[in-house]
């Protein structure tokens, strides 16, 4: 909308949180709050957002370094209107400027749109709510006809205004040009001493103007934080609306409150996704996927049909049609894995690709290394791709056989189709088809006795 100029209030201390970090950079889902309010923004399409820092505004700024954002320092936090004001420099004239705030991250765009287009009608559109407990919010008051005409600081409320469920959100899409005067009009006459941004309310009734009002689509997507309890609130409320679109998008949840989703998944239909399981970064699930108890998938895309078996940690890996992993599996960044390869419990893989059909089942790390085609890797091998100073790597031909306990200390080729034979450190290249084995020849040893230890006492 080249007309539209977003302003985000993000300058709160947030003494309630009881920290150090900037109230806007706690997280929800794996990402700061203001995060999620700036991705809303940007679903608008609007002409420029304008974000009100205050309160650790440097470490804000630095967290936020998109070109996109338009940043305005609020020295003193002197309310909300105040921090408008500071923002107006910024705001086109002659457009519309929509109120968000940096702690209120589960705002839908439909809603904002939805409020936008009653405030093309008016010059003043408020988001409101009607609610169980009012406790803490600014009220709505009406006229006996239904016309809103203020809205009244619980602070500054009486008895029956208190009374009152219909309850000011705080955003608002209002004409910048209105928004400047009413600004300039602003007292701080209260029980706070601040400069309320909802006194233009009043002064736009006070002008004959009309002021609409839009309910949001969901009822709890304007709650905002202001402590640790409310945080972990709404983290439930975020994660309970990524499982029902998870589960509109035919993914099966053994128990939708026991997923976890911090970044943005794609999934195919019918994956079926166990308890305790979580989700981060970029991830994509083709169709059939099996995801098993406590996983943590990060950045991760699996193709159709792969099975992650329970207890495996996957970060930055890609695995191609019908892969099975795990269980305890941990596949670390770089790790490419072709159709029909398995990965087993208390396998390790870094930097590691791995090609169609091969198997390296239990027990063994696999670093710096490319496996070929249908190579089975038996337990406890070990590349040894780190000298104290540099990586190195190891390079298995398609075929290989590599005996358990097998150390191979790269540099180091595996030809095709070659045998390493159980227990062997193999320090040279193996040449293909053929069996390379270094091993201490067993030696027994008659009639020797194993030490005893000394009674007490004795000398």
């Amino acid at each position: 909308m080249e007309d539209l100029t977003v302003i985000v209030l993000a300058a709160g201390q947030g003494t309630r949180m009881r920290s150090s970090l900037p109230k806007v950079l706690h997280d929800l889902a794996g990402r700061p709050l203001l995060a999620h309010v700036i991705d809303t923004a940007r679903c608008l399409e609007p002409a420029r957002i304008v974000v009100v820092h205050g309160h650790g505004g440097e470490q804000v700024r630095a967290a936020f370094p998109d070109p996109d954002l338009t940043w305005v320092h609020q020295a003193r936090q002197l309310g909300t209107g105040h921090a408008v004001a500071e923002a107006m420099a910024a705001v086109r004239p002659k457009g519309t400027v929509l109120v968000l705030y940096g702690d209120v991250p589960l705002l839908r765009p439909e809603t904002l749109r939805d409020l936008l287009d009653a405030q093309k009608r008016v010059p003043l559109a408020l988001l409101t709510a009607r609610v169980n407990d009012p406790t803490g919010y600014g009220r709505i008051v009406r006229d006996e006809h239904g016309s809103l005409r203020a809205i009244v600081e619980e602070k500054d409320a009486n008895d029956a205004e208190r009374a009152i469920d219909e309850i000011n959100t705080g955003v608002m899409a209002v004409d910048a040009d209105h928004l400047s005067r009413w600004l300039a009009d602003l007292d701080n006459d209260n029980a706070q001493g601040e400069y309320y941004l909802t006194d233009v309310v009043a002064m736009a009734v006070g002008e004959g103007v009309a002021v609409a009002s839009v309910h949001p689509r969901e009822p709890d997507e304007f709650l905002g934080v202001n402590d640790r309890r409310q945080l972990a609130h709404i983290e439930r409320l975020y994660q309970k609306r990524q499982s029902h679109a998870l589960m509109a998008a035919g993914v099966t949840l053994r128990d939708p409150a026991r997923l976890d989703v911090r970044g943005r998944v794609q999934a195919g239909r019918d994956v079926v996704i166990d308890v305790d399981v979580v989700l981060e970064g970029d991830v994509s699930l083709g169709e059939g996927v099996q995801i098993g108890p406590f996983c943590h998938l990060k950045n991760v895309t699996l193709g159709p049909d792969c099975r992650v078996l329970s207890h495996s940690v996957l970060e930055s890996v890609t695995a191609e049609a019908g892969v099975t992993i795990g269980p305890f599996a941990r596949l670390r960044p770089g790790t490419y894995l072709a159709s029909e390869v398995k990965v087993g419990n208390f396998v390790e893989l870094k930097n590691a690709q791995v090609g169609e059909g091969s198997k390296i089942n239990h027990l063994s790390y696999v670093g710096d290394a490319d496996v070929g085609r249908d190579v089975n890797i038996g337990a406890g091998t070990i590349t040894c791709n780190y000298d104290g100073a540099n990586k190195h790597r190891t390079v298995i031909g398609d075929g290989a056989f590599i005996g358990s306990d097998t150390q191979l200390v790269a540099p180091v080729i595996v030809g095709e189709g070659a045998t390493i034979g159980a227990g062997s450190t193999i320090t040279r290249d193996a040449p293909p088809h053929a069996l390379t084995l270094s091993r201490v020849p067993q030696e027994t040893r008659e009639g020797w006795r194993r030490p005893q230890k000394r009674n007490k006492g004795e000398a």
